[in-house]
C-alpha cells in the first residue's frame, strides 16, 4: 500500500488513540508514539503498529500515535483506517 497523503483516524478520548499516517520522511517506516502508558506498554504498541503496517503492505510512511490507553484491537482498527485514508483506497479486503 502506497501512502500518498495524510490520513487520520481515532480520537483523544480515554481508551482511544489518534493515529496520523503520512508519506514517509525517510526510506522505511518511522513511528512516533506519545502515550500515557508508554512505560508499561510502549514495546507492545510499537509491535502492534509494525505488524499491522506489514500486513497492509506499507513500507514507507511516517506514523504518529497519540495514545490514551487504547487496546491492541483499537490500535489496529484505527491504524488500518488511517492507512487506507492516506493511500486513498476505496477497495478494502476485510479480515475474518
Amino acid at each position: 500500500m502506497k501512502i500518498v497523503k495524510t490520513g487520520i483516524a481515532g480520537t483523544m478520548e480515554s481508551s482511544d488513540v489518534l493515529i496520523t499516517v503520512s508519506p514517509g520522511r525517510i526510506d522505511g517506516v518511522e513511528i512516533e508514539i506519545d502515550s500515557v502508558v508508554i512505560k508499561q506498554f510502549g514495546k507492545q504498541i510499537r509491535a502492534v503498529t509494525k505488524e499491522t503496517l506489514e500486513n497492509l503492505g506499507v513500507t514507507d510512511a511516517f506514523v504518529s500515535l497519540q495514545d490514551k490507553g487504547a487496546l491492541d484491537c483499537t490500535i489496529r482498527a484505527r491504524l488500518e483506517a488511517a492507512a487506507h485514508r492516506a493511500a486513498g483506497t476505496t477497495q478494502y479486503q476485510w479480515r475474518r
